[in-house]
């Protein structure tokens, strides 16, 4: 059973910054895959980037050389680093782990305005 838990997301202007972050609680070198996906209302949850136990990196088209996926072993963290954000990235993001399944955080609410 892996429990995640997601921090840093708040109100930030268009063309801001913000950084997410989502403490595991187990050790991330047992998880195989992690990543942050989002849902904004009405919308399914779609994928935002995934890092894997070997660092191998995958983003979807609309963050690629905005958001920056990366890990820290030692602290059982990954982190979501988000620059020139567009309204249109508000959404609930949540932290996720797969290792045999997914498992999901509570998400964390990020609103970026106009």
């Amino acid at each position: 059973q892996v429990q995640l838990v997601e921090s840093g997301g708040g109100l930030v202007q268009a063309g801001g910054s913000m950084s997410l972050s989502c403490v595991s609680s187990e050790t991330i070198f047992m998880i195989n895959v992690m990543g942050w996906y989002r849902q904004a209302p009405g919308k399914s949850r779609e994928l935002v980037a995934t890092i894997t136990s070997t660092g191998n990196t995958n983003y979807a088209g609309s963050v690629k050389d905005r958001f920056t996926i990366s890990r820290d072993n030692a602290k059982n963290t990954v982190f979501l680093q988000m620059n020139s954000l567009k309204p249109e990235d508000s959404a609930v993001y949540y932290c996720m782990a797969r290792r045999v399944r997914d498992y999901w955080g509570q998400g964390t609410q990020v609103t970026v305005s106009s």
